[in-house]
């Protein structure tokens, strides 16, 4: 199975630990959402599109990324996010948005991540610490759900 694994990670970085760890079990290739040709992503069975959550949303290259999508066929992804909440639900748009293009998406992944964006600043930031050991452990087990589920 060829993976491919497009983030974008801010600030704390917190998004590119998780990507890097689930990359660890997947093995395949790892990038920013600004090098990503579209052109490319053919040779791809399995694609992770992951941010940091911002005011609710995914950051705006992976949505700008995805919106350049032509619809596919026969290829699935997954979706993972960090945010100062951890909620999975925030995972729902850019989940809808890539089943509209015709992915498959067979999973979703979030954790807490250090959070000093906008208000949360003023009040030293939400989840400090986070993603810790535990955080970084669900990822690689989702990582490793994920290779079951393509086996």
């Amino acid at each position: 199975m060829n993976s491919l694994i497009i983030y974008k990670s801010v600030e704390h970085k917190n998004t590119e630990k998780i990507a890097k760890k689930i990359n660890q079990v997947l093995k395949g290739d790892i990038m920013s959402a600004e090098e990503v040709n579209t052109s490319e992503l053919d040779k791809y069975d399995l694609i992770g599109f992951g941010s940091g959550i911002f005011y609710g949303k995914f950051h705006k290259s992976i949505l700008n990324l995805v919106d350049q999508f032509e619809n596919v066929e026969n290829k699935k992804a997954f979706v993972f996010s960090t945010s100062g909440q951890g909620s999975k639900g925030f995972n729902d748009s850019l989940k809808n948005k890539l089943e509209k293009k015709g992915f498959d998406v067979i999973g979703s992944f979030a954790c807490k991540g250090f959070d000093t964006f906008g208000p949360f600043k003023v009040f030293g930031g939400l989840a400090k610490g986070r993603p810790n050991e535990d955080d970084v452990k669900a990822a690689e087990n989702f990582a490793a759900e994920l290779l079951k589920k393509n086996a």
